[in-house]
């Protein structure tokens, strides 16, 4: 039989699929998906709500960051640290049945950083985030154990709401985000649409009652 210098012949060589490179809307997804993680909003909004609180002094900008430690900074330490164990199969914790443990982390570190605002006198706009933080992760934990709800939109939606509480109705010029946000989840085919709207529906929930009831 004749073959190659790889040591495949004809036949072999004709079953090689070549890996096409992504196109511009698969890698616009990704960059969405990466850019509105939940870490990464979660920890800009907290910040701005913190400096905001204090109107815009520095000790408003350090009540933001203090809290952002607990409701993202230890959570994400800790799925950044299943990843290199692999115990985790990625920084979005795709599959629904590993989410379970990093959402419970989640619950007891956003609830120990609410206490310890709480106990510090911190603002109550601040405090009111990281309650919100722990109902809706206390929510999520639940569906979770049936059904992979997008944490994504959930927290984008949420995000939305607190920015318009907080600096006005200007901020609903954000709204529309949250349609890129969902697309970038269904088309990298990590979220079905009803898991995308039921994350949006949930955030937007909980920001406006927990949110807005206790700032």
């Amino acid at each position: 039989m004749l073959s190659g210098a790889d040591g495949t012949g004809p036949a072999d060589r004709s079953r090689v699929v070549t890996a096409r490179p992504p196109g511009p809307a698969l890698r616009l997804a990704r960059l969405v998906t990466e850019l509105t993680a939940p870490a990464v909003v979660v920890s800009v909004l907290t910040v701005a709500v913190g400096w905001h609180s204090a109107r815009g002094s520095v000790d408003g900008l350090a009540w933001g960051l203090l809290a952002t430690l607990f409701v993202s900074g230890i959570p994400f330490a800790y799925i950044l640290g299943g990843v290199r164990r692999g115990r985790l199969t990625d920084h979005h914790v795709r599959l629904r049945e590993q989410r379970r443990i990093p959402l419970l982390v989640g619950v007891c570190s956003v609830a120990a950083g609410t206490a310890l605002l709480a106990a510090l006198d911190a603002p109550r706009p601040v405090l009111a985030l990281a309650a919100a933080g722990v109902v809706g992760l206390v929510v999520a934990v639940a569906v979770s154990h049936w059904w992979k709800m997008s944490i994504h939109t959930a927290v984008a939606a949420g995000s939305v709401v607190v920015l318009v509480v907080t600096f006005g109705p200007l901020l609903a010029a954000t709204a529309p985000l949250l349609a890129l946000v969902g697309w970038s989840r269904v088309r990298l085919r990590d979220h079905t649409v009803p898991q995308v709207l039921a994350g949006g529906a949930l955030g937007a929930l909980v920001a406006a009652v927990v949110f807005t009831g206790l700032r």
